[in-house]
């Protein structure tokens, strides 16, 4: 199996009412009935931790395949979601797309997890042997950073919406005080954050908590 990971982040106008701001979550969320999908969940960002970055909501969902993530991507229910409940309230629109590097389980994320996301934009002069590099060092987190349950990385293939971020992960954590708790290893994060810095033109990393109302996928736990 090669797990499709999908990660969008919203930046939601400030002004935006609460109330559509729930009703494009509660869309969202609904997704998870679509036959594609075998997990889905939205809510609002915990944290972001880059300048760069505004975002205030975020979607992470996975697919069996890419054909799969194109289904889901084209079916009427998303289209009407999109149209309706988000565009005319987001800012801003960010999308990422990879094939995990493993198969993370379980598939589909409890309540309460949380996720830490990071996405890369390379230097132009960075070579694939570099890029197999960085992408080791990442494999390497989850052996030396305590309290990670998953992390998959991987190469963006959908550059429309990534504005040159090629290289993405995600990290998989039993709640916030576990992902509060590896930053204890901050000897190792800095040393491996040395060793890819001068390769990088941008780092966007957002914490995400899996919200207890959000829907998932129960066939793939």
């Amino acid at each position: 199996m090669s797990i499709v990971e999908h990660v969008v982040l919203f930046k939601v106008k400030d002004d935006t009412d609460q109330a559509k701001v729930n009703m494009m979550l509660n869309g969202l969320n609904g997704l998870v009935s679509l036959n594609p999908v075998v997990h889905l969940t939205a809510g609002p960002v915990f944290r972001t931790r880059s300048p760069i970055s505004n975002f205030t909501h975020m979607l992470h969902s996975r697919y069996k395949s890419k054909e799969d993530l194109n289904s889901y991507s084209a079916h009427p229910d998303h289209l009407r979601v999109v149209k309706e409940n988000v565009l005319p309230i987001c800012d801003d629109i960010m999308a990422v797309d990879w094939v995990a590097d493993n198969d993370p389980l379980p598939l589909s994320l409890p309540c309460n997890s949380a996720i830490k996301v990071t996405f890369l934009k390379l230097k132009e002069n960075v070579n694939d042997e570099v890029q197999g590099e960085i992408l080791g060092v990442i494999k390497g987190i989850k052996d030396n950073v305590s309290g990670i349950q998953q992390i998959t990385c991987g190469e963006n293939f959908s550059p429309a919406r990534a504005r040159g971020f090629s290289i993405a992960s995600v990290a998989v954590f039993n709640g916030v005080n576990e992902m509060e708790g590896s930053e204890e290893n901050e000897e190792y994060v800095n040393l491996q954050k040395q060793k890819v810095r001068d390769y990088l033109d941008g780092v966007i990393v957002v914490d995400y908590v899996v919200p207890s109302s959000s829907s998932s996928s129960s066939s793939n736990l």
